[in-house]
């Protein structure tokens, strides 16, 4: 009887985490920080990926303009600039850069950012349109956006947007449980990294480029 009892809680326990989880917790993170025209609004690579089974966007203010913004966003990936986010998780312990690459500062159409410890895995680039937008992924699988809004206070708006489509296919299954699970954790951390350090550099006490910037202001 205690058995049963024990499995009925159980059960119970499932069922109102599984509600909470799908009316409460995936809405708000799938939308983090974004308005609900920025979420309804059109964005570069949309028609890309059909009904799409997983659909975020998110967004953040930066105060900086977009051309001071860009060269952090464009230079990002393993190996390279590092994803601004949890770098033992997604940068083998090397710490994201605190300053501009220049020589990461090409990116363009065909190219990959690193995803991958060995930097030959990763996502390809689609589009480039300096410094208001651009499309990375793959055509009818996935594709992650990006689009820097100026305002008219002179600051950016940032959005990015992953659309992505389930397939029966193991990889694919993978692939959108991690989506589910860890997406949201790192692309805060990664905006939230990326706007401390296009704010610090746009500060008129701008530090030297070779001196590492402290990153610690976050979003409550």
């Amino acid at each position: 009887m205690v058995t049963a009892r024990r499995r009925v809680a159980i059960g119970l326990l499932g069922l109102a985490t599984a509600v909470l989880y799908g009316r409460v917790w995936r809405p708000w993170q799938l939308t983090w920080g974004a308005t609900r025209e920025e979420v309804a609004r059109d964005l570069p690579g949309d028609d890309l990926v059909q009904s799409p089974t997983f659909n975020a966007t998110r967004a953040i203010s930066i105060g900086a303009p977009p051309e001071q913004v860009w060269p952090w966003l464009v230079q990002v990936g393993a190996g390279r600039a590092g994803w601004y986010s949890y770098d033992l998780l997604d940068n083998l312990g090397r710490h994201s850069a605190d300053r501009i690459l220049p020589e990461w500062q090409d990116l363009a159409p065909g190219d990959i950012v690193p995803m991958s410890p060995d930097g030959k895995h990763g996502i390809e680039v689609y589009s480039v349109d300096r410094p208001r937008s651009m499309v990375w992924g793959t055509p009818g699988d996935t594709t992650w956006a990006w689009q820097l809004n100026l305002q008219p206070d002179g600051t950016t708006r940032l959005l990015t947007r992953i659309r992505s489509r389930l397939r029966l296919t193991p990889m694919s299954i993978a692939f959108s449980a991690l989506l589910e699970v860890g997406d949201f954790w790192m692309i805060r951390k990664m905006l939230v990294g990326l706007r401390g350090r296009a704010e610090n550099a746009a500060s008129p006490a701008t530090i030297k480029a070779d001196v590492k910037v402290p990153i610690h202001r976050e979003l409550a």
